[in-house]
């Protein structure tokens, strides 16, 4: 199979853990007979730097037209002081409205190796953490209207947050399935208690909770989630939100498996052409010192394979290869226990060749 790839090297730790990404798709590629194309796209600081706007339009239309699109990372300090319209993350946001992507799925699950690494006490890790996140990704307060004025003398900030029932319907429908595909568990949440939006999102899910009658539907407040998913993971299946609130909740559950370098997520739209980026951010105190930890973006691109181009065994293949890595004790520096006697300690480019190692030995 022939599939051509769109990839974002960006900013910071970026491009080593794009590289090591792709060497693992370029092994599966030879091991099951697929051939991946990649073309090169600037997005981020490196894209200000170079074009002089954190995403041009024909770099937009290169990812439009690929397959799916690899992301390491964007942003860093060096551009902090540039107008907010010509931020970094600006770039991401215009190309996830540009792909049409509005469902952003974090999956929160603990590698057993790393359950130690966890924060949260043994008796509460015991219990599992496995659930995912699905978050709407171009709507909401980051896509609102955004403005400063003068009123009476001093600055006043406004940031719009708007959703209509349709943006509100389709990202539920999403969670809804993704929960019929797992423990048919579904939690939604908003803060109807105080905001209209909120309030909107409830009567919705309530009424799309009528066509799937095997789902099991509760409501919660965003602050309430907050504090149950480091008070009680293990009740989550699937959790459905808006933007903001998926954003913020997403790197808490994040940080209850042990690492935010080893989660991987997906963004789909209407069609199989997704974005798929580690969660982390682009790290740049660590940039260019082969540290970084290249899992969760070598995770991202198993999840490209398993929903954008259907290839199930493969992103299996690369799951239990990272799995066997770890069993075995290699850890880069992020995940490292404090005992270090019974791990050893890997740089970038080192795990990703002991992933590929360990996947070449998975193919019978």
């Amino acid at each position: 199979m022939n599939k051509n790839i769109a990839v974002i090297r960006g900013d910071g730790i970026g491009p080593e853990i794009v590289n090591e990404a792709l060497a693992v798709l370029d092994t599966v590629g030879d091991i099951y007979g697929h051939t991946f194309n990649y073309t090169d796209v600037d997005m981020g600081g490196c894209a200000i730097d170079k074009w002089g706007e954190p995403l041009p339009d024909e770099m937009l239309e290169k990812c439009k037209n690929s397959d799916s699109v690899l992301l390491g990372a964007v942003g860093g300090k060096k551009w902090d002081t540039v107008p907010g319209h010509m931020r970094p993350e600006k770039g991401l946001l215009k190309l996830r409205a540009g792909m049409g992507v509005y469902s952003n799925n974090r999956p929160a699950k603990i590698w057993p190796q790393l359950a130690d690494a966890s924060p949260l006490r043994p008796s509460i890790v015991e219990q599992g953490i496995d659930f995912i996140i699905v978050r709407e990704l171009i709507g909401g307060i980051y896509f609102g209207e955004h403005k400063t004025t003068e009123v009476n003398g001093e600055k006043q900030a406004n940031d719009d947050m708007c959703y209509s029932e349709s943006e509100i319907e389709r990202i539920g429908r999403i969670g809804f399935e993704t929960a019929r595909k797992r423990g048919k568990k579904l939690c939604s949440v908003e803060k109807s208690n105080v905001l209209d939006t909120s309030r909107l999102w409830k009567s919705v899910m309530h009424r799309l909770a009528e066509e799937y009658p095997d789902v099991e539907l509760s409501d919660m407040l965003v602050d309430n989630c907050a504090m149950q998913i480091v008070k009680n993971p293990a009740q989550f299946d699937v959790i459905v939100t808006e933007n903001m609130f998926g954003d913020i909740l997403s790197d808490e559950a994040s940080m209850i498996t042990g690492s935010i370098g080893m989660i991987p997520s997906s963004s789909l739209g209407s069609s199989t052409c997704g974005l798929y980026e580690p969660i982390h951010g682009s790290a740049p105190d660590i940039a260019g010192m082969d540290i970084a930890n290249p899992i969760g973006t070598i995770l991202s691109a198993a999840m490209m394979l398993r929903f954008s181009f259907d290839m199930s065994a493969e992103a299996d293949a690369i799951e239990k290869a990272v799995y066997d890595v770890l069993e075995q004790g290699y850890r880069t520096a992020d995940i490292m226990p404090g005992d270090e006697a019974r791990c050893k300690k890997v740089g970038c480019h080192e795990m990703g060749q002991l992933i590929i190692k360990s996947l070449r030995g998975t193919k019978q």
